[in-house]
C-alpha cells in the first residue's frame, strides 16, 4: 500500500502574486506544507506545479515534482484536473491531497487522517463552527428568521466546516468519482487556530503572529 501526499501549486495568483513562494515569518509559505508531508506518514510528498521557480525550491525541499500542464493551471482550473492528470501518471494507492495556503496543517492531522481511511473511502479536514448569525452582502438574515426571533447560540448545533488543508482518497475512487472525497467519507477535526487559510497579504500578516 503505497501513500503519497500531493501538493497543487500553480505559479499564479490574482489576490497575491507568486502567493506559494511569498515568504510567510522568513520561509516560502510552500514549505510548511511540504515539511508536514515529509513529517508525516505518506511514503512519498509530490507538488504539482507549472512554475520552474516553484519546482526548483520543491525538489530543493525534498519534494519530487509532476509539471502541471498550463491547461490545468489556470485561474478558473478545477484542481480535479490537476489530481487525475496526477493519478494517471503516477503510482500509488492512497492520496493525501494537500493545499499549500495551510501552513498550519500539523503531520499528526494527516496521521490521524491516514488512520481513518481504514474505516472509510475519503477523509477530509474540518473545524467545529458553533452557530453565529449569518448575512448576506445585501444584509438578509441566512440561516434565521430575524421576524421570528433570534435563536440561543446553546440550541442550535454546532456544524463542522470544511477547511481546505487536506483530503485524502484512493486511487481507485479518486478515477472513478472524479472527484476528491467520495464514497464513506470521514473527517479530521482540526484546531480552528490551526485552520487558517493564506489568500490575501492580510492573511500572511495574521498567520505569520502564529507560526
Amino acid at each position: 500500500m503505497k501513500t503519497v501526499s500531493l501538493i497543487l501549486a500553480r505559479g499564479g495568483s490574482k489576490e497575491v502574486p507568486q502567493k506559494n513562494i511569498q515568504l510567510l515569518s522568513g520561509e516560502p509559505l510552500i514549505s510548511y506544507t511540504i515539511n508536514a508531508a515529509k513529517w508525516s506518514g505518506v511514503d512519498e510528498v509530490w507538488v504539482s506545479t507549472d512554475s520552474s521557480i516553484i519546482k526548483g525550491l520543491s525538489i530543493q525541499l525534498g519534494a519530487k515534482v509532476i509539471n502541471r500542464p498550463s491547461e490545468f493551471a489556470k485561474d478558473d482550473s478545477p484542481s480535479e484536473e490537476a489530481l487525475l492528470h496526477f493519478a494517471e501518471n503516477v503510482d500509488f494507492d492512497v492520496l493525501v491531497f494537500i493545499q499549500p495556503t495551510s501552513p498550519l496543517l500539523r503531520p499528526s492531522y494527516i496521521d490521524e487522517g491516514l488512520e481513518k481511511m481504514k474505516e472509510y473511502d475519503s477523509v477530509f479536514s474540518v473545524y467545529k463552527e458553533h452557530w453565529l448569525p449569518r448575512w448576506s452582502l445585501d444584509i438578509s438574515p441566512i440561516n434565521f428568521d430575524e421576524n421570528k426571533g433570534r435563536p440561543m447560540r446553546q440550541d442550535k448545533e454546532d456544524v463542522y466546516v470544511e477547511n481546505g488543508a487536506f483530503y485524502i482518497t484512493t486511487k481507485e475512487n479518486l478515477l472513478e468519482s472524479k472527484s476528491r472525497v467520495s464514497g464513506n467519507v470521514g473527517v479530521v477535526e482540526m484546531k480552528i487556530g490551526d485552520s487558517f487559510q493564506i489568500d490575501t497579504w492580510d492573511d500572511f500578516e495574521l498567520v505569520g503572529r502564529l507560526v
